[in-house]
C-alpha cells in the first residue's frame, strides 16, 4: 500500500498523531480502532491479528 500516514489516518477517521502513536507502540487499540484499521486495510481483524502474531 503506498499512502502517507496522514492519508490512512484521515481515511479511517483518525487523527494522524493518536495513529502514529498506534504504529510505534504507544498507545494500546481497542476493538473499534482495530476494526477501523483493518478496514482501511482492506483486511480482517482476524488476519491483521495473525500477521502481527497476535
Amino acid at each position: 500500500m503506498d499512502i502517507s500516514q496522514e492519508s490512512f489516518a484521515d481515511s479511517i477517521g483518525m487523527h494522524r498523531a493518536y495513529y502514529s502513536t498506534i504504529e510505534r507502540g504507544e498507545r494500546n487499540m481497542t476493538i473499534e480502532t482495530l476494526l477501523r484499521v483493518s478496514d482501511g486495510l482492506g483486511t480482517t481483524m482476524a488476519e491483521l491479528a495473525q500477521e502481527a502474531g497476535i
